[in-house]
């Protein structure tokens, strides 16, 4: 079965079940009366399913700027519409065979579940700028790194190249320090984990993108449960929202995840990012930079850069050219 069949047969599935629960009348309801919504993530599903980054870069500057969506709405809204999104990126991943780390998978959604909780639980206390341009440094400081390892060619692991207590450690921190931002800002265990596949495990973008789909999409099924369940704050707005989008993303997402399969690693990082280069030129044009914004957007910049700098330079996981299974990239 092509790939294409298969995208399209799960995008009927997920429309099928949109229609039925809600009825052709309120279905297309939800959908003509948030039209916007669901453009901007026609274009947003399709960044979340083939990167890593998620439709945050997309969605996040059109919501809250041109939209004038609450920041609340918006974040609430990145969460829940990627439990559908990313759900049907992973079955695209899953159906067609294309390979992930699932070990990864495993322990990042260990850590993730725990952090996901702490980051929704906590979201209110903290100012949403300062979380959003955190956020934001934290990718740029990553695409500088990125950047500097790709500058050579290199070689890369087919896959994480032990497992002991140590690497199960460390998905787990880092699944718990995603989850947690996650559920402050929308999205960030895909980019966690993504970077530390690359940078310090020497993994391939390409398998690290794709691992990163299928690990969001668990975490955001979480994520939206807790919202719905135990913080209530899966409001009627962004319900509307949301199920206006669905349609959209169960195609765009799949779609993103396949092209991302086809790609050359090198075009992969270099989309990366040019993606995350706009998301810091869209948040410092539209975020106030009030002190409180710069100073925690300085603190933030220390710490993931010396992160960032530690995973770069640190040789356990180098490709050994004796006994090197992997690939050049």
């Amino acid at each position: 079965m092509s790939k294409g069949i298969i995208v399209l047969a799960i995008a009927i599935s997920f429309w099928t079940a949109w229609l039925v629960i809600l009825g052709y009348q309120e279905a297309f309801h939800h959908l003509i009366s948030n039209w916007q919504i669901a453009l901007t993530m026609l274009f947003g599903s399709i960044i979340a399913g083939g990167t890593s980054i998620g439709g945050g870069a997309v969605a996040f500057p059109v919501f809250t700027k041109l939209l004038h969506i609450p920041t609340h709405d918006a974040k609430a809204f990145s969460l829940a519409i990627q439990s559908v999104g990313m759900s049907a990126a992973s079955l695209a991943i899953c159906l067609t065979g294309i390979r992930v780390e699932w070990q990864v998978i495993l322990w990042g959604s260990l850590g993730g579940f725990l952090g996901i909780f702490l980051g929704l639980g906590y979201a209110p206390v903290l100012p949403p700028d300062v979380l959003k341009m955190s956020f934001t440094i934290m990718l740029s400081s990553f695409a500088m790194t990125l950047f500097a390892l790709n500058k050579d060619v290199r070689q890369c692991h087919l896959s994480v190249p032990t497992w002991s207590f140590l690497e199960r450690g460390l998905f787990l921190l880092a699944g718990l320090l995603g989850g947690i931002m996650s559920g402050l800002v929308g999205n960030g265990i895909d980019i966690f984990i993504f970077s530390m596949m690359v940078l310090l495990f020497r993994i391939s973008e390409k398998g690290a993108t794709l691992t990163s789909v299928v690990l969001m999409a668990i975490n955001a099924v979480a994520g939206l449960a807790l919202q719905v369940f135990v913080f209530n704050d899966f409001t009627e707005q962004v319900c509307g929202y949301w199920l206006a989008a669905i349609p959209i993303v169960v195609v765009g997402a799949p779609l993103g995840a396949i092209f991302c399969s086809l790609l050359r690693r090198e075009t992969i990082a270099n989309i990366l990012i040019y993606l995350i280069f706009i998301e810091m030129v869209t948040s410092v044009l539209l975020i106030p930079l009030r002190p409180i914004v710069v100073y925690s957007s300085l603190t933030a910049l220390i710490i993931f850069s010396s992160l960032n700098y530690w995973m770069y330079r640190t040789q356990a996981y180098e490709v050994q050219h004796s006994n090197f299974q992997g690939w050049k990239c």
